[in-house]
């Protein structure tokens, strides 16, 4: 393994740090709150129309439709913080290709010294992906003085999976050089992916520390990633085609996702672990830690179990978590909304202050989360999830 000063030696020389003047516009906040609105609406009608309209997809539609409507109280407080907060610095860009954006989610301005970072990539079925969908986390991590950055990316058609890869890689090395001037720890950086985001961020992570250990030109260095945490993902292509065939992500539209059957081996990092010449990468990652739902039938929770036993066979510190009786929305959405205790978010906040004393000592004494959405709307909206 290259030693520490040679990684940084080969590192590109960093951008300037970004200036970044918010200056206070009502007016600005609508007309940026109805650009989101027309592009969600956007990526819905895309989904519908590789998606076809046929029976299955009809009652999906309405099960979502549903679904999104049970949960809209909590929907509408994230989204009055998320367009209205001064903590929250939407749509900074990282890159030249559209889409290239991300939304910062900033600790109140009380606590002092470099912060924790979560580098957050959403899923949507690498069709309806959008950095909004990391909202509620985001808020929710700055309460414990840590900074989320939540990247847009190409979604299919716009892009396929190494448009994906390459703008997640692209938006992490934004993040890697130029989070200091927001106030963020350079050395302190973890990496989190959720559904399709668990699978796009753990490629480009592996590509990272392929290309690292090779001596290649980087702008990021995957050792600078203090640990990974993949959310419900799926991380085998050639366990996912049938699986999201059956469930409606027809064969045709994964195959050209993923540029065809021909890519399966490059963009499933269970596999390309296996291959002799990884090994060296594989010692580049320093912690992997896996969480999943064992009632998720979106993305089983085997693949997330495979994925673990790939990366401890070639020797990468690795931890998977199983929560019981949960599905593929109840980690990242029903719980956060309940407020109260969540395993999950508990798990996450821990291992990020797991040296930092101080910081553990004002989690102890952090008052409870508030509850967004009765219980018994959350109850309702678990039956009738499509997810």
């Amino acid at each position: 393994m290259q030693s520490p000063g040679k990684v940084r030696r080969r590192l590109l020389g960093k951008s300037s740090a970004p200036q970044i003047c918010r200056q206070p516009s009502f007016s600005r906040d609508i007309g940026h709150a109805a650009a989101e609105t027309y592009l969600i609406t956007r990526l819905s009608f895309d989904l519908l129309g590789y998606l076809g309209v046929g029976y299955r997809w009809i009652t999906r539609l309405l099960a979502l439709a549903c679904y999104a409507i049970l949960l809209m109280p909590g929907f509408l407080q994230v989204a009055y913080h998320y367009f209205f907060s001064p903590q929250v610095r939407r749509s900074i860009v990282y890159g030249d290709q559209p889409r290239n954006r991300l939304d910062l989610y900033l600790p109140p301005p009380t606590s002092d010294g470099l912060k924790p970072v979560v580098v957050f990539v959403t899923g949507g079925a690498w069709i309806i992906g959008y950095k909004a969908w990391g909202s509620l986390l985001g808020l929710q991590l700055a309460e414990r003085d840590i900074i989320v950055a939540c990247l847009d990316y190409r979604n299919f058609p716009q892009g396929t999976i190494s448009d994906m890869v390459r703008d997640v890689s692209q938006g992490i090395s934004f993040v890697c050089n130029s989070i200091s001037a927001f106030g963020g720890d350079p050395n302190r950086i973890y990496l989190m992916g959720q559904s399709a985001g668990a699978h796009i961020s753990s490629c480009a992570l592996i590509e990272q520390a392929i290309k690292e250990s090779r001596g290649e030109r980087i702008s990021w260095s995957a050792s600078q990633i203090k640990a990974y945490f993949g959310l419900s993902g799926g991380y085998n292509l050639f366990n996912m085609v049938e699986h999201f065939h059956n469930r409606g992500l027809y064969r045709s539209i994964f195959l050209s996702i993923m540029e065809g059957e021909e890519s399966f081996e490059q963009y499933s990092p269970g596999i390309r672990l296996k291959e002799p010449r990884v090994r060296k990468a594989a010692s580049l990652l320093n912690h992997i830690v896996l969480f999943h739902g064992s009632e998720d039938y979106s993305i089983p929770c085997e693949a997330s179990k495979t994925f673990a036993e790939a990366l401890q066979g070639v020797e990468v510190k690795t931890d998977l978590i199983v929560y019981d009786g949960k599905t593929h929305t109840d980690l990242f959405l029903q719980d956060p909304l309940r407020g109260g205790k969540d395993e999950l978010f508990d798990h996450i906040v821990g291992m990020i202050h797991a040296n930092d004393s101080g910081a553990l000592c004002k989690d102890a004494v952090a008052p409870p989360r508030r509850r967004l959405v009765p219980e018994f709307l959350l109850k309702l909206a678990g039956k009738v999830s499509p997810f």
